[in-house]
């Protein structure tokens, strides 16, 4: 059977078998037992309060800070930013499952199936191709030339597989027509760009560098191809397609994982050379964004791998300044993050060459600042500091970033600097600096994370938190759905007694799925019945439901008062409909009908 993702059921549940929830967390997260749950930090927000459960014999787990939650597939898929065909396809080769997208499958899920392979097929092809013609053809000599001249070794050239794409209009159109490909389909996955007249299709990429671009599983995916001479744009990428987004893909990563992980750090660099240079230089845990800014999509790919992150950007203006906008991208994610300070506007490879790989390591990566220092350093050279207003100027945007740090004595250290620096009394900068910080818990929540929204408001300080109280049918509802996922027999019960009255719309929605679900002959598995879900919503639903704390054994006399709860409802309802006609009828002078109406109302409440 397929999902209806274009993948096999049997696929998924066999990845679901393989990869235990608490072994899968506990690679990321340290996990402590209490009672029949696992609790820790959650890996996708900041918290001092461990609020993150694993449910191993249900196999799944639950942050009740940022409300995520699901099975081993959807860690992996919120941890690495990976969608769930990624996540599944990963999972099953770390496993060794054999992975047949399409297989068992309708035959309206094939075609998109085999144009996914289609397309990493000629990628994998297209990437040969490229690098055989620079490094075995005229055609690439002048590429080779400018490689040779930024430094780029034999033996680089063959780890990173760098290539050339020649000037002519159809040398992969070709290339690929040859071998059968789908033209259309190649146009899709982003080798290939439609004709202005729409008579055919031309090479993206011409007279350019090609760097093949990977998934963090290695398959070549999309190429960023940078132009020789003067041409615009400098660079450019592959389109978005379905193999390939910038705002999830890392350049490096399949290569660099083993050694972040070992290493629990990740440098972050802007560009493919500034990678390929470290990497000679024995700097194997580098990976780059994909020309564009970091998002938090990177931040949360990258979160499950390391604690730590150097942002080792360009020396000049523009890196810094992009360097200042990734710290709240990473520091929210739960990174601790310090800033590379490239001397003399270099940006890293430019360094490496200058001044050789150890200097690079001592005094730029081992060198590199707190991200508080760094924000004093960026927020000094916009200050003239030999003038007063400078000088006060500088203070008042230093005690900003000083004033929000929870240690004091962290605080301490950076008010010593700057007494120093601008021979200003500690005293006096000490006493603005309590002021700034009492003005701020004035103004924000005394949460566990001021600034993290979604964490406002719990945790408060000598002030409990009321639970939110549900209407009893509400109540009812996710009981019978629990004992449901729990119990098949329950289940059947239930289809028997109630079917589809449920009155809220998604307890319905779950009912029907969970009828479905055990009509296929399938075992109670909360794990596996999200895997079948297809919406988001529900899932969320029925992580929150199969979380609920139920007695070890059901009854029928609690089955029954739950069913009798939740048929209350639509009664109920006509009950109130019945008194409004009532008084309808009462205020009309029509007291014979009220009367009727009377007798109804005392019917349907016996009822």
């Amino acid at each position: 059977m397929n999902t209806g993702r274009g993948i096999p059921e049997e696929v998924i549940e066999a990845v679901l078998r393989q990869h235990d929830i608490v072994d899968t967390v506990s690679k990321h997260v340290h996990l402590t037992k209490q009672g029949k749950y696992m609790k820790g930090l959650c890996p996708f927000h900041s918290e001092k309060t461990p609020s993150f459960t694993v449910t191993p014999d249900r196999q799944i787990f639950h942050c009740y800070g940022c409300g995520k939650g699901g099975n081993a597939i959807k860690f992996r898929m919120e941890l690495e930013g990976l969608t769930f065909p990624e996540a599944v396809r990963l999972m099953a080769d770390e496993a060794h499952i054999p992975y047949e997208a399409g297989t068992g499958g309708s035959a309206g899920d094939s075609p998109r199936n085999l144009e996914l392979e289609q397309q990493l097929q000629a990628h994998e092809w297209t990437a040969k191709l490229y690098h055989f013609l620079l490094k075995n053809t005229e055609y690439g000599k002048s590429a080779m030339d400018y490689l040779k001249s930024r430094g780029f070794s034999e033996k680089a050239i063959d780890t990173f597989q760098i290539g050339y794409a020649p000037s002519r209009w159809d040398t992969l159109v070709q290339f690929l027509e040859k071998r059968s490909f789908n033209l259309d389909v190649m146009e899709k996955g982003g080798l290939l760009s439609s004709k202005q007249d729409g008579s055919g299709y031309v090479d993206r990429f011409r007279d350019r560098v090609m760097f093949p671009l990977h998934n963090r599983s290695g398959k070549v995916i999309a190429f960023a191809g940078r132009v020789l001479g003067e041409g615009q744009p400098k660079y450019l990428n592959s389109s978005e397609s379905k193999l390939f987004s910038k705002s999830r893909t890392l350049y490096n990563l399949h290569m660099a994982k083993g050694e972040i992980r070992k290493s629990r750090q990740f440098v972050l660099f802007e560009g493919y050379g500034d990678v390929i240079s470290a990497w000679e230089a024995g700097v194997h845990n580098g990976v780059a964004t994909m020309g564009t800014a970091l998002t938090e999509s990177h931040a949360a790919m990258m979160r499950g791998l390391a604690d730590e992150v150097i942002v080792c950007y360009d020396g000049d203006q523009a890196g810094q300044a992009a360097a200042l906008k990734s710290i709240p991208i990473l520091e929210d994610a739960g990174f601790q993050v310090r800033i590379a300070m490239l001397s003399e506007g270099l940006d890293p490879d430019d360094f490496i060459r200058k001044y050789g790989a150890e200097r690079f390591h001592r005094q730029i990566l081992d060198g590199a600042v707190s991200s508080v220092k760094f924000k004093l350093i960026y927020l000094r050279k916009n200050h003239i500091l030999l003038e007063e207003d400078g000088k006060v100027a500088y203070i008042k945007d230093a005690l900003e970033v000083i004033a929000p740090l929870s240690s004091p004595t962290e605080r301490e250290i950076y008010l010593k600097e700057l007494s120093a620096e601008l021979q200003v009394s500690f005293e006096s900068l000490k006493q603005e600096c309590n002021e700034k910080r009492q003005s701020m818990q004035k103004n924000n929540y005394a949460g566990d994370n001021k600034g993290k929204r979604w964490n406002n408001g719990r945790h408060k300080t000598g002030q409990a938190s009321m639970p939110e109280l549900l209407p009893a049918y509400h109540v009812a509802e996710r009981r019978l759905l629990a004992f449901m996922l729990q119990d098949d027999e329950v289940a059947r019960y239930v289809g028997d007694s109630l079917g589809d009255q449920f009155n809220i719309e998604d307890h319905a929605a779950i009912a029907a799925y969970l009828y479905a679900y055990y009509a296929q002959g399938k075992p109670p598995d909360a794990s596996r019945f999200i895997a079948s879900l297809q919406d988001e919503r529900l899932e969320q639903s029925v992580i929150g439901i199969a979380m609920m704390e139920l007695p070890a054994e059901w009854s029928t006399q609690e089955l029954d008062d739950c069913i009798r709860e939740v048929k209350k409802v639509p009664q109920m309802k006509q009950i109130r409909r019945k008194k409004e006609e009532m008084v309808s009828a009462e205020k009309a002078g029509d007291f014979l009908r009220a009367a009727q109406i009377a007798s109804e109302i005392i019917a349907l409440e016996r009822q």
